[in-house]
Formats: C-alpha cells, sequence, structure tokens
C-alpha cells in the first residue's frame, strides 16, 4: 500500500511521523501518526499503543498535546492516532459537531448516508494495524487507550477484541452510550433508532457480560463538565463488579475534561500498558 508522509519531527530520539493513505475500509484518504521510539531506530520492532481521540480530534491532538513521547521513548513503545472519522467533501456531515466528520464513535455504520464510510470499527480494528505492521517496525503486540469518545472507543474495541489487545485505558471515557444524548444521537444516526446493534458499542454492556478479560484503567476528573449527563462512569463500576472485571476506576478530583488531564496521567498509563506488553 501507497502511503505519503506529511510531517516528520524527532522527539526525546525517536520519531513522530504524519501519514496519508488511502482507506479501502473507509472509501476516503485518511491521515494516522506514529511516534517510533528510538529503539525502533536500531532495526527492533517493538510493540504498539493505539490512541483514539475525541469529538472534534484529529490525529494532532494527542501526538502534540499529552507530552506522551518521552516516556514512550523510555518504554521502547511506538504510539499510533489515526483519525476520529473519515474525512473529505465526498464524506457525508453534519453542522453539529457531536455527528459526522470529527465524531465517528468508532462504529461500522449502516445507515444511508453513514454507511458508505463511517467504518471506523472496522478500520482502527482490523486495516490500520495491517498497514501500520506493513511498513514499521514494530509488532503485533498491541494495547489501547482513548479520550471521551476514543474512551468509549477503545474499551469497546478491547472488550470486542480480548485477543487483539494486551490492555486497554481511557480517561474519561463515554461509558455508557446507550443512555447519554452524545451516544443516542450518534448511534441513532449511524446505526438506526434504538436498534439491538447499540448494545455492541455500549462498553458498560459489553463489560457486563464478559467472559475474556483485557486489563482495564480508566481515569474520571471529577470537575468534568460532562461527567454527570455524557460520562457515565458510575455504569462501568457496576458492570465490572458484576462480571468481576479487572477494571481499575480512578476518580480525580478537581480535574476536568481537558488535554492539561491527560498529560498529567498519560505516563502512569503509558506505563500501565507496557506491563501488560512486557516491556
Amino acid at each position: 500500500m501507497t502511503i505519503e508522509n506529511l510531517n516528520s519531527n524527532k522527539s526525546f530520539g525517536g520519531w513522530h511521523k504524519q501519514y496519508r493513505h488511502h482507506s479501502e475500509v473507509l472509501n476516503c484518504e485518511m491521515r494516522f501518526a506514529i511516534y517510533l521510539p528510538p529503539q525502533a531506530a536500531g532495526g527492533q520492532k517493538v510493540p504498539v499503543l493505539y490512541w483514539l481521540s475525541g469529538l472534534t480530534c484529529t490525529d494532532e491532538n494527542f501526538m502534540q498535546k499529552a507530552g506522551a513521547q518521552q516516556v514512550a521513548a523510555e518504554l521502547g513503545m511506538a504510539l499510533v492516532a489515526p483519525d476520529t472519522s473519515p474525512r473529505g467533501e465526498t464524506v457525508a456531515d453534519d453542522e453539529n459537531y457531536d455527528l459526522g466528520q470529527g465524531a465517528g464513535f468508532y462504529v461500522n455504520a449502516t445507515r444511508d448516508p453513514w454507511s458508505r464510510h463511517y467504518r471506523m470499527y472496522d478500520y482502527v480494528v482490523d486495516e490500520l494495524p495491517q498497514l501500520v505492521e506493513s511498513l514499521f517496525p514494530v509488532t503485533s503486540v498491541r494495547s489501547i487507550a482513548g479520550h471521551s469518545m476514543g474512551g468509549h472507543g477503545a474499551l469497546v474495541l478491547a472488550l470486542r477484541n480480548p485477543v487483539r489487545y494486551r490492555s486497554v485505558s481511557a480517561f474519561s471515557p463515554i461509558a455508557n452510550p446507550v443512555n447519554c444524548p452524545w451516544g443516542k444521537k450518534a448511534f441513532a444516526a449511524y446505526l438506526g433508532e434504538d436498534t439491538p446493534e447499540w448494545s455492541r458499542y455500549d462498553a458498560s454492556l459489553l463489560m457486563r457480560d464478559a467472559d475474556d478479560k483485557v486489563p482495564a484503567l480508566v481515569d474520571q476528573g471529577e470537575a468534568d463538565n460532562f461527567l454527570s449527563e455524557q460520562l457515565k462512569p458510575e455504569a462501568l463500576e457496576a458492570a465490572a463488579a458484576t462480571s468481576d472485571y479487572p477494571l481499575q476506576l480512578r476518580r480525580r478530583e478537581g480535574y476536568d475534561h481537558s488535554y492539561y488531564f491527560i498529560a498529567s496521567f498519560i505516563g502512569e498509563h503509558l506505563r500501565f500498558h507496557a506491563r501488560h506488553l512486557n516491556l
């Protein structure tokens, strides 16, 4: 597959690189970013942490704001951040920020006009890792993490694919989307009104019924403006208690929904994943 390098920046002895490629799954041009730690420059293949960002974000938010590269360089871990949705003039969109471009919700849409492009679940689970593993010095050993809408995506992907991911973590995830305004709006548009398909993309419902388990870490700020209406971490806690799921959910006093919160604890998340990636 042909990819185009858009940017390269040396960082903590490794390299941050941004690429564009054509996605067969999404039927459009897509962009992603990868951080390759210094260990990869010597030919060593390293494991990968995939990061899924939130509403309105791109591949750039995490790489520029989270401050993850220093710890990733120390641990010998690659970071991969895809965009949050398909994009382009021919890709369906909506005038509101919480639907359409920048708001893919990491689902496979089944309804028009979204189904032609919005298949972010398949893109992140299958197409992007195949591309990354074929072109870069990385292994097939993976973990996944994300923020807000991306936290929802990371949890869902790990819960539905426990063999593919060694661990999962999230900041401020949309934990029970079938019961919050963001989730109801997106799921109705992408999947149809109140269908059984919704439950396949709800982390709390999946965790409640999980048999195979992936170690999970969640950080939630107590000063998050979206906490009670949109995020609902209590549903995730209740689900973990029901299934005896290995979830550590930490409530952080005074922290909000921003990248200031993520930057404060991203090192702890990377070290959590490193233990499960055998680094």
